[in-house]
C-alpha cells in the first residue's frame, strides 16, 4: 500500500498546479469553459491521456496519476470537461475503442458518460453536455457511443448550482449509436474513486484559502486566527483533510494494484470525501463572515461545487449503505 506521492507523482502535480495558476486562476473561472486553456492542458501536459494506454497514443499512466491531476484541477475549481471526459476514459479504457482512445488523447475530441443507465425520453443532468463531442452510454449492460455533434441530436444547457461545471439535456432523435462492447463490474467504483479524488483538491484549496484569510484579517484588533473559535474549526478542518488524503490515496492505489479492496476503498471515498469536502466548503464560507455571503467572493464558487459533487454519483448515504453491505455490518 502507497499513500505517499512518488517523486514522479510530485513531479506531476507541481506541472498541473503551476500550469493551472498561470492559465486558469481562480479570478477567470466565473468566465466558464475556455477551449484555448483545456487544448494546452491537454497539449502541453497531455492530461486526455494520462490513463490512455501508450498504444492508442495516451501516456499509460495508473489511478495514482489520474487521482493527482484530478486533485489539482479540482482545486482549481477548473471549468470545462475534464472530470467528464476523465470518467468516458475510464470506462473506455475497460472497452477499449481505438478511434475514440486515440481522438481523446490527442485532444482532438471531448466526451461524458451518462451517468446512470439508459432510459428512455431525454437525458437529464448530463454533465458537460453542452461541451462535449461524444456521449457514452450504458444500455443494458452494453457501452454505446452517440456523437454530439449529429443530426438529431438536442442539447439543452440547464440551470445548475454549480457555476463552474455546466450540465445539459440530451435528446436523440434517431441519432445512430455504435456499439462498443459489455461493460465489465468495477466502473462505477473507478468513477467514485476519480471524484473522491477531485473533492479532496477542492477541500484542500478551501481549507488553505481560509487559513490564508485568518492570518489577515483582524477584529476587535486581534488576528482573527488567533481566536480559540475559530483555530478549533480550522484544526477540525485539517483533520478531515488529513483523513480525506489518506482515503483518496488509499483508493488510487487500490484501483491500480488491487482490484479486490476498490469495492470498499470507493465506497469509503465517497462516503466520507464527499461529506467532508461540503463540511470544509460550508465552514470556510461561515468563517469569512459577512464577506464570504457576497456574490464577488470566490468562497460560495467552491461551496457549491462542494455540494453538487457531494451528490453527483448519488448521496453519501447510498455509499455509506453499500459500505457497510461489503463489511457485512
Amino acid at each position: 500500500m502507497k499513500l505517499v506521492l512518488s517523486q514522479e507523482q510530485q513531479e506531476l502535480r507541481a506541472a498541473v498546479r503551476s500550469f493551472l495558476a498561470a492559465a486558469s486562476p481562480l479570478a477567470k473561472v466565473r468566465e466558464g469553459y475556455d477551449r484555448e486553456v483545456y487544448a494546452r492542458l491537454n497539449g502541453e501536459l497531455g492530461l486526455s491521456g494520462l490513463i490512455i494506454p501508450e498504444e492508442y497514443g495516451g501516456a499509460g499512466a495508473g489511478f495514482a496519476e489520474l487521482a493527482v491531476a484530478l486533485e489539482e484541477t479540482g482545486a482549481a475549481l477548473l471549468p470545462g470537461p475534464f472530470l467528464a471526459t476523465a470518467f468516458a476514459t475510464i470506462a473506455l479504457t475497460r472497452v477499449p475503442d481505438k478511434e475514440l482512445l486515440t481522438a481523446i488523447a490527442e485532444g482532438r475530441i471531448t466526451a461524458t458518460l451518462a451517468i446512470g443507465p439508459l432510459t428512455t425520453g431525454p437525458l437529464d443532468r448530463v454533465i458537460n453536455g453542452m461541451e462535449a463531442d461524444v456521449l457514452l452510454l450504458r444500455d443494458g449492460g452494453v457501452l454505446t457511443a452517440v456523437d454530439l455533434t449529429a443530426p438529431g441530436v438536442t442539447r439543452t444547457a440547464l440551470e445548475t448550482l454549480d457555476l463552474t461545471r455546466g450540465q445539459a439535456r440530451v435528446e436523440l432523435d434517431g441519432v445512430p449509436r455504435r456499439e462498443l462492447g459489455p461493460l465489465p463490474d468495477g466502473v462505477d467504483d473507478l468513477l467514485a474513486v476519480a471524484l473522491a479524488a477531485e473533492q479532496l483538491g477542492v477541500l484542500r484549496a478551501a481549507l488553505a484559502a481560509i487559513v490564508a484569510y485568518a492570518k489577515i484579517r483582524v477584529a476587535f484588533g486581534r488576528y482573527i486566527g488567533s481566536y480559540q473559535g475559530v483555530k478549533h474549526k480550522l484544526a477540525d478542518m485539517h483533520c478531515k483533510l488529513e483523513q480525506a488524503e489518506s482515503i483518496v490515496r488509499f483508493a488510487a492505489w487500490a484501483a491500480d494494484e488491487s482490484p479486490e479492496e476498490l469495492p470498499a476503498a470507493a465506497a469509503l471515498a465517497q462516503a466520507y470525501v464527499g461529506r467532508a469536502c461540503f463540511e470544509v466548503a460550508r465552514d470556510h464560507l461561515l468563517l469569512y463572515g459577512g464577506i464570504g455571503y457576497t456574490w464577488e467572493h470566490d468562497a460560495h464558487l467552491f461551496y457549491k461545487r462542494a455540494k453538487a459533487d457531494e451528490v453527483l454519483l448519488g448521496p453519501p448515504r447510498i455509499h455509506r449503505a453499500r459500505l457497510a453491505e461489503l463489511l457485512e455490518l
